[in-house]
This record gives structure tokens, sequence and C-alpha cells, in this order.
């Protein structure tokens, strides 16, 4: 059978170049601020250092000792204010 006279289906027809390294599809990538390997641009942590990239991102901490010392002794200091009063 000459080359010409065949059919082509094209469902079965391969690439022969997979990938032609064009990735203008791809998301874009940022070094990250850390480590300075590159990361997608919407990542809000990197998956390399483990880093938050923005504080927004990061986690929130528990609160400083000195903010809870001093809570309680505002609130010791109204529950005698209180009973003191009886």
């Amino acid at each position: 059978m000459p080359y010409g006279d065949h059919d082509h289906d094209e469902e079965n027809w391969e690439d022969p170049e997979p990938d032609s390294g064009d990735d203008s599809d791809s998301e874009p990538t940022i070094p990250c601020p850390y480590c300075r390997r590159e990361i997608l641009e919407d990542s809000p942590r990197c998956p390399y250092c483990e880093q938050f990239i923005s504080a927004e991102d990061s986690p929130r901490t528990a609160k400083p000792v000195w903010v809870v010392v001093t809570a309680l002794v505002c609130l010791a200091v109204a529950v005698w204010w209180l009973f003191g009063r009886f």
C-alpha cells in the first residue's frame, strides 16, 4: 500500500515531540523570599522551607504572657472591688 493511499486516524495519531518546552499555560512562579526557590505565585506557604509568604497567611500565634497576666490582674481587682463593697 503506497504511503498516500491509507487513511490517517486522527484519534490514534501521536505527536513525535511530547513537550515542546513551551510553559506559557503553566502558573507563574516567584522566588521564595526565604529560601529563594521557585514557588507558585499563589502559594500561601513555601513547600520547601515551609515559611508563610505573608503575615496574613501565617497562623495566629498565642497571646503574649503579659496580656494574659494583665487581664487576670484586672479581673482580680474588679472582683476584690465588687466584693469589698458588701
